[in-house]
């Protein structure tokens, strides 16, 4: 049996570059605006309608969650090629990266999968993940797939983000426990 590693909540968020489409880089955990926290939407990539819907959908709550000082990026491991003939695709605003490599996959825990041919894409690719870091740099969400199939529901992640935001909540990270 093999084993992977996986980052557990409230562990601090490895320090991590992306590129993004202007062949700028920034730091995946570290908003770059006013919010304190961000959401890093790991998608599969330009190949996955999922994908390309799921992201689409995710704009219409990008307000919702800057509201609660929660701003998104998402990022994959397509090549810059793949991600501007997706981006025609997508109606999005926030920051989208490309190059995830498979080193950076593995140190998130990532599900990774091998093409199935090579017209779904020509290089091995993360299935779906979500990162929430809070403004310490901490896991506070964690949620990882081994399938397009399984996604958080996106309106119910935004009002929970809401509720976990709320100081009067005093709610904690969870699924701390270590086995």
């Amino acid at each position: 049996m093999t084993t992977s590693i996986k980052l557990n909540a409230g562990d601090l968020f490895p320090e991590m570059q992306v590129t993004l489409l202007d062949g700028s880089s920034v730091t995946l955990g570290k908003p770059q605006g006013n919010a304190t926290w961000q959401a890093v939407f790991v998608y599969r990539g330009k190949h996955c309608p999922l994908c390309t819907k799921y992201l689409n959908e995710l704009e219409s709550y990008k307000q919702k969650l800057l509201d609660s000082g929660v701003e998104i990026i998402a990022v994959s491991a397509d090549s810059k090629q793949q991600l501007e003939e997706h981006i025609e695709k997508l109606t999005i605003s926030f920051p989208i990266a490309y190059g995830l490599t498979e080193q950076q996959m593995q140190t998130l825990g990532l599900y990774i999968s091998i093409p199935r041919s090579e017209e779904e894409t020509d290089h091995n690719f993360s299935e779906p993940a979500l990162f929430v870091i809070n403004e310490n740099g901490g896991l506070q969400i964690v949620d990882l797939s081994n399938n397009p199939f399984v996604r958080p529901e996106l309106e119910s992640l935004v009002n929970g983000i809401g509720w976990i935001r709320n100081p009067d909540n005093n709610y904690p990270i969870r699924g701390t426990f270590k086995y």
